[in-house]
């Protein structure tokens, strides 16, 4: 039976983890292969994306590892020819890089916000800037950005920087994608809320107590959602494979959260 992204090719980037168990761009990765697509996955470090790419590859799947920093410009073009190299299309582009940061400006100084909005908007506009011009010429295309429920408002933590990177990524897919539907494309963003993931364990801990203490943290952030439980890597990737296939064809322009209604709690 055909996979709900059968014969498309996508770009994920940040598609390894920073360490053990599951990221967000690892589950969409391996779960976007699984349901028939070509991954290109995108990361900044060598060993993580090959470590995705060869557990696609042992399920049956297709895909091409790429290292690459997409907050640099030469990286972010070199990514999207290998992509046009190896398959000829883009169909899905999947922005998926973030640096989780507690502070604002009171707090941050100015070669923070750099890096932050490098990493967090920049790398969104180079890659949508390199790939839209494909898209255009194919008449079709989906891209689906992970932001987050901090742009939503204040959500017991200091994530100033954060929110504000977030939120820019939100304000340029909404334009985008209303700029790009005529030609057949849709823009998206999935707003993840309390995640249980190798990037929360490995940034946030201090936040939450002793740095290093995974089991507080986990405990903390759990009691902080309506659920009772933070969400995961899982929780992310089926959302953004919804909004990248063809079953959210009449839709863009929009946010989904993912969040187990914590937002609910400070609309």
């Amino acid at each position: 039976m055909s996979g709900r992204l059968q014969g498309k090719v996508a770009i994920v980037t940040g598609s390894g983890s920073v360490g053990p168990g599951w990221g967000n761009g690892k589950a969409i990765s391996v779960l976007f292969a699984r349901e028939g697509a070509k991954v290109v996955g995108a990361d900044i470090d060598a060993d993580a994306a090959a470590a995705t790419q060869a557990m696609i590859r042992d399920e049956g799947g297709e895909s091409i590892a790429v290292v690459a920093d997409v907050s640099l410009a030469a990286d972010v073009e070199r990514l999207v020819a290998a992509a046009l190299d190896a398959y000829g299309r883009i169909d899905i582009l999947i922005n998926n890089v973030g640096m989780a940061i507690v502070g604002g400006p009171a707090e941050l100084d100015e070669a923070t916000w750099d890096r932050v909005m490098a990493v967090n908007s920049k790398s969104a506009y180079l890659t949508c800037h390199h790939v839209l011009p494909v898209m255009m010429r194919q008449k079709s295309g989906a891209i689906v950005n992970n932001a987050s429920v901090a742009v939503r408002g204040w959500a017991g933590v200091n994530y100033g920087f954060y929110a504000a990177s977030k939120g820019a990524m939100v304000a340029m897919t909404r334009t985008m994608a209303i700029r790009h539907a005529p030609e057949g494309i849709r823009a998206n963003c999935v707003l993840p809320g309390l995640m249980n993931t190798p990037l929360v364990h490995a940034a946030l801990t201090r936040v939450y107590g002793e740095e290093g203490d995974i089991p507080n943290l986990i405990r903390t952030r759990d009691a902080q959602c309506p659920m009772g439980h933070m969400g995961d890597a899982w929780d992310t990737a089926y959302a953004t494979l919804f909004l990248a296939s063809d079953e959210a064809k009449y839709i863009t322009a929009t946010e989904l959260l993912v969040d187990g209604g914590l937002s609910a709690r400070f609309a």
